[in-house]
């Protein structure tokens, strides 16, 4: 099932003689058109997008490109996943998200993950910066931040992990974007 699901994002991807995709041109082409479906694009999703295009931040619904990803430990027993669901490239402001994440029903929090990294990244004017913020994480997220070597990565992880899985994760990602890139 992983393989088709990954065949089929590959498939529309490869459609597009483009290769930076925005949100807008991903759905007008067809893609996830039905309202019904469950590939849908939400509105919150949509609004997430546009706040972030808002603040400078380039939103590409793309495999993200080949990246020098942050280490992680050896002894971590998940599959590794060969690109990532989400990216924020800081150099030039661009988020990537990867389709596939609409197939799995998970394209929101994984936005609301990477408008994380962008308040981090603007709280740290240019570079990503913790935001100390006085949440918990729950459980089953640690396991996603402590995989990595650097404690410094583990802390930016963290906060992104920490607000994505909140119960109101898309007010307070939206409320901290406003609060740290205005």
């Amino acid at each position: 099932m992983l393989k088709s699901l990954l065949l089929s994002s590959i498939l529309l991807v490869s459609q597009s003689t483009k290769s930076d995709r925005t949100v807008d041109n991903f759905y007008n082409e067809g893609n996830f058109s039905n309202a019904f479906s469950p590939y849908a694009i939400s509105p919150n999703f949509r609004e997430l997008k546009h706040k972030l295009e808002g603040y400078g931040f380039v939103v590409n619904i793309a495999i993200p490109p080949d990246y020098q990803l942050t280490p992680q430990r050896q002894d971590f027993q998940r599959r590794r996943v060969r690109k990532p669901y989400g990216l924020l490239n800081a150099s030039n402001k661009s988020i990537w998200i990867n389709p596939i994440v609409f197939e799995l029903g998970i394209s929101q929090p994984v936005l609301i993950h990477e408008t994380i990294h962008a308040a981090q990244f603007c709280q740290g004017k240019g570079n990503l910066q913790v935001l100390e913020l006085d949440i918990e994480p729950i459980k089953q997220a640690q396991p996603f931040f402590k995989r990595y070597v650097n404690t410094y990565s583990q802390q930016i992880e963290r906060e992104a992990y920490v607000v994505q899985t909140q119960t109101n994760s898309y007010e307070l990602a939206v409320s901290l974007l406003d609060k740290y890139c205005q």
